[in-house]
């Protein structure tokens, strides 16, 4: 049979008696052949392929296989079979008979059982020996769901891999995982089947022309990117992909997801390493293209909450409500729209904000990357004379287009005021039948456009490099680890923040607007009421529990609006201290808390009157000051780095002396007394900054430990419970001499103490906390709800 099909196709082609001789045969198991992805794109491509590489000497068989039984499940499947198509230009005869040749070497196969992929490996084995063929390899496309990989992938390589000598090609389609935990669970579980090479993890936007053009673009155009494809000539990139489309019928998948992990995550990260990565002197190379992308993913700045704005569409909740059975009182916290702002600290990118966008049921349906060159040029001649190709004042940038929206089709824009770009004969065209077309508020004749001769399907591209073994265009193990990495901390950070709602489609007018402000991003426009969910509670609902803590003043807040608050009281304690005695010396405490006050007060308050500051630490563990572990490394890292605060107005700790940590002999806490009584006056600071652990210590003080509770000394070394033990601490005497204290509690895992805490007294040997008491200053609570309420 194989060989009749050859001979059809070969006398179709035309070609010579001496045709290229049988390479071998390629068995083809498309799983999920009944899915809705194999009926939209996956028969399509693989048909695709047949037309392409059947003369090429391989012959090929495909075998649909889904849970469905045999009878209804062919019935289905020829269905889609029916439905395949030619490109235009395909001659109508030649399309027909490739089509019933592709039915013919189509068969459907119910794969649920271990005997059934030893039946599948019998009637592959009995085929090749029937037609006296020799098996080249297997392509096992995995269009099912990731919690069944595992299984299939064991039965696979129990029962039906190739023969010796043979390949195996296994394509597995996302989500890989939910997060770096689960992706790593994934990864190890198919490396326990599946070698690395025998891989193919398909992102279909690496597929798509315009994505797929970037790095030849860059390769090809090195002359005219090398000087300006930098910081200093970049302003901001943006990588976008919008749909009108909500989630409905999807509900199960979505809420699980979202769309940072359905598509920033992958897609958008994916595109963006292409944009930032160095590029390698050989860009053909698999190998060289990741280590360099690899690279890249170190050198991202880690996402904090604050780097991304998140939304909902307004009908989601609903939806999620009648598709998964919810409760009427179920509010969905899954994000549907989010932006996010990355940073690439490296010597090329530095201070280069990426965008990231994406989002469902907004109001057109377009994905394109913009990079935005800075303008620094002034024009006197006005715009209406201005030549779009000479004029310098007209908007730079770089635009690969990957399709649907004003163009409805991919491209690649150049603007005429940078340079003629270096595209590849053949395949690529300049397009100028549209002058008057507009895109970024620009006519298209400001621009050199380029798009595909043939536009072609991702998923019939990625399929024809499976074919072909070129792994450019597919995730390896490392890269999808290291985009997890990168990602969860965001995700995790977010994961109880009620997105903005916003009613979908052309109504969102300016809803979802975005602005970065330094490190951050915010919507331009505040949520409207009519908007809010009716059970989602505001700071104000709470505003008035209690204002006293212990006897002392307490401030309450959601997280954000409670730092906000405390970041403004420091600012204004900075500032009396400034006036009444020209400075301000400030103690604050290590541990985790302190991290998002400190970027705080980097980021939004520039009157901060840095240079009349003394920064003192409360504690510091017995480590190197540049070791990770070190308070003044997490200072200087969220501080110290963005202000400037004169280089002799910082104290750290001298925990680190004569080659030693924390050694007696070598008077560390003598020292530290010493600098302190000598530069602050009556040896009391304007104003220390605690936090509080889950046992009850504060600074380095510890429960069950006499250590710096009373007597005499500043300054004290101290034993921690949990490494590195050895810390050096402000004492609880010295504390209280302080002429204010605010204590920043955060967290429902603090709610525990927090409660203890209201109803005992002064006991600091059980909870030093608690012998936190000013003998002549202010002592000041800052807890957010969660700690506060549970």
């Amino acid at each position: 049979m194989l060989r009749a099909v050859l001979c059809v196709i070969f006398l179709l082609r035309a070609l010579p008696a001496s045709a290229k001789e049988s390479r071998g045969h390629i068995s083809v198991v498309l799983l999920g052949a009944t899915g809705d992805l194999a009926k939209k794109y996956l028969w399509q491509g693989l048909f695709q392929l047949y037309r392409d590489e059947v003369s090429n000497g391989h012959s090929f068989t495909f075998h649909g296989a889904a849970l469905t039984a045999p009878e209804p499940g062919q019935k289905m499947m020829f269905e889609v079979l029916k439905n395949l198509a030619c490109p235009p230009d395909e001659h109508p005869t030649r399309c027909a008979v490739l089509k019933d040749q592709f039915l013919k070497l189509s068969q459907y196969y119910q794969l649920r059982t271990a005997e059934n992929y030893t039946v599948l490996n019998r009637e592959i084995e009995t085929l090749l020996e029937q037609e006296g063929l020799e098996e080249a390899g297997r392509i096992f496309y995995f269009s099912v769901p990731p919690f069944a990989y595992a299984e299939i992938a064991g039965h696979i390589n129990s029962s039906c891999r190739p023969r010796p000598g043979a390949w195996l090609r296994v394509v597995l389609e996302k989500p890989f995982g939910h997060d770096l935990e689960s992706a790593q669970q994934l990864a190890a579980e198919l490396r326990n089947f599946f070698k690395e090479e025998e891989m193919y993890r398909v992102d279909h936007y690496l597929g798509k022309q315009a994505v797929a053009h970037i790095l030849p673009f860059r390769d090809q155009n090195r002359q005219f990117l090398d000087p300006i494809w930098n910081r200093h000539h970049v302003e901001r990139v943006e990588i976008v992909l919008k749909e009108t489309v909500d989630a409905k019928g999807r509900a199960s998948f979505y809420e699980q997801y979202g769309v940072i992990r359905d598509v920033l995550q992958n897609h958008l990260t994916e595109v963006m390493m292409y944009l930032a990565m160095e590029l390698p002197a050989n860009i053909s190379s698999t190998e060289d293209v990741l280590q360099h992308k690899l690279q890249t993913f170190k050198s991202l700045q880690g996402l904090e909450k604050t780097s991304a704005v998140i939304g909902q569409y307004q009908a989601y909740t609903s939806q999620v409500q009648e598709e998964l059975q919810k409760a009427q009182n179920y509010f969905s916290m899954t994000p549907t729209f989010a932006g996010v702002l990355i940073h690439v600290d490296s010597l090329r990118w530095e201070g280069v904000p990426f965008i990231l966008t994406s989002g469902k049921a907004l109001d057109e349906r377009v994905g394109y990357i913009r990079v935005l060159f800075k303008n620094r040029a002034y024009c006197t001649q006005s715009e209406a004379l201005r030549d779009a190709e000479h004029s310098q004042c007209k908007a730079k940038q770089i635009i690969f287009y990957i399709g649907h929206g004003e163009l409805n089709s991919p491209a690649v824009l150049v603007s005429r005021n940078l340079f003629r770009p270096v595209m590849p004969e053949g395949s690529w065209r300049e397009v100028t039948d549209r002058p008057q077309m507009h895109l970024f508020g620009q006519p298209l004749s400001d621009y050199y456009v380029y798009s595909p001769m043939k536009e072609r399907d991702a998923y019939a591209m990625l399929i024809s490099s499976i074919y072909h073994a070129r792994k450019d265009f597919f995730i390896t193990t490392e890269n999808l680890l290291a985009s997890w990495e990168f990602w969860t901390p965001l995700l995790d950070s977010i994961s109880h923040q009620a997105p903005r709602l916003y009613p979908g489609g052309r109504e969102n007018q300016h809803l979802l607007d975005f602005e970065m402000l330094g490190q951050e991003l915010s919507f331009t426009l505040a949520e409207p009421v009519e908007l809010l969910h009716t059970s989602k509670q505001t700071p104000d609902d709470y505003q008035t529990i209690q204002t006293k803590f212990r006897n002392s003043s307490l401030v309450s807040a959601w997280p954000e609006e409670l730092v906000s608050q405390l970041a403004s009281d420091l600012e204004a304690v900075a500032a009396r201290a400034v006036a009444r005695s020209g400075e301000f010396h400030l103690a604050v405490s290590g541990g985790s808390s302190p991290v998002v006050l400190f970027q705080r007060l980097a980021k939004h308050h520039y009157g901060f009157p840095w240079k009349r500051t003394h920064l003192w630490l409360v504690d510091e563990r017995c480590v190197p000051l540049t070791d990770p572990e070190s308070n003044f490394c997490s200072l200087h890292n969220h501080l110290l780095q963005h202000v400037r605060l004169p280089y002799f107005n910082l104290h750290p700790m001298p925990v680190h002396l004569n080659w030693r940590l924390c050694v007696e002999e070598d008077q560390g806490p003598e020292l530290y007394a010493e600098e302190i009584a000598a530069l602050v006056t009556n040896a009391s600071f304007d104003l220390i900054l605690l936090g509080v652990g889950a046992d009850g210590h504060t600074a380095s003080l510890f429960p069950r430990s006499s250590s710096g509770l009373g007597g005499d000394q500043a300054v004290v070394l101290t034993e921690s419970p949990v490494k590195p033990h050895q810390r050096m601490s402000l004492s609880l005497p010295f504390i209280n001499k302080a002429r204010q204290v605010f204590i920043l509690v955060l967290g429902r895992g603090k709610h525990e103490i927090i409660t203890l805490l209201s109803r005992v007294g002064n006991e600091p040997k059980k909870w030093p906390i608690s012998g936190v008491r000013p003998s002549s200053g202010q002592l000041v609570w800052y807890m957010d709800y969660e700690a506060l309420l549970g």
